[in-house]
């Protein structure tokens, strides 16, 4: 547990690394959800997941945050409302896994962490959409209301669970990688109980 608080010049340079996937992946896989063409789902929140596991929920926090604010300012995205909902809806399950996964890392708890932060951050991003939607897009709160079960619900769900199904698969096969080096103990420990 010490070995993964102390960020040192390597992880550091690993945490740069899945930030510029994540910014990748967000530039490159931009797929439309039909019910709501302006919900759009993309991978990048994979290597955040990822990144969570392998370092904790801070470093999955601190991740988000730089993706979301490239994403937000200078990829065209949604400026400040588009910062504050991905910021939210990513930052909450970097931190539900990173937090439960490193309590007890076995893949039983991997996969019980991934399915409660997708329930959980499902749940908060309804209710940031009741709040934050109508003050900035100007959007009627009743019109908001009325696409939670056919566009808000189910996309949150899709891009969420997704996600984790993805970070679930490849997890593994990069851990030994993000663990080399200065936080070799810990993939040691990974491994073992994996």
């Amino acid at each position: 547990m010490k070995n993964e608080n102390k960020f040192g010049a390597a992880a550091i340079a690993k945490l740069a690394m899945m930030t510029a996937i994540s910014i990748v992946l967000l530039l490159i896989v931009r797929v439309p959800f039909p019910p709501a063409p302006f919900l759009v789902y993309d991978p990048a929140d994979v290597p955040i997941y990822i990144t969570a596991f392998a370092f904790g929920p801070a470093a999955g926090l601190i991740v988000t945050l730089i993706v979301c604010l490239i994403q937000a300012f200078m990829l065209g995205g949604d400026g400040l409302y588009g910062f504050l909902m991905h910021f939210v809806a990513t930052g909450l399950v970097a931190v539900v896994i990173g937090i439960m996964y490193s309590r007890n890392k076995t893949r039983k708890m991997a996969v019980i962490s991934l399915v409660t932060a997708v329930i959980l951050a499902t749940a908060v991003m309804c209710v940031m959409n009741l709040i934050v939607t109508p003050l900035y897009m100007g959007a009627p709160r009743a019109a908001v209301i009325a696409m939670l079960p056919t566009a808000i619900i189910p996309f949150n769900l899709l891009k969420a669970g997704l996600n984790s199904v993805l970070t679930f698969i490849l997890y593994k096969r990069v851990s030994g990688f993000l663990h080399s080096g200065a936080i070799a103990k810990s993939a040691a420990i990974d491994t073992d109980k994996q």
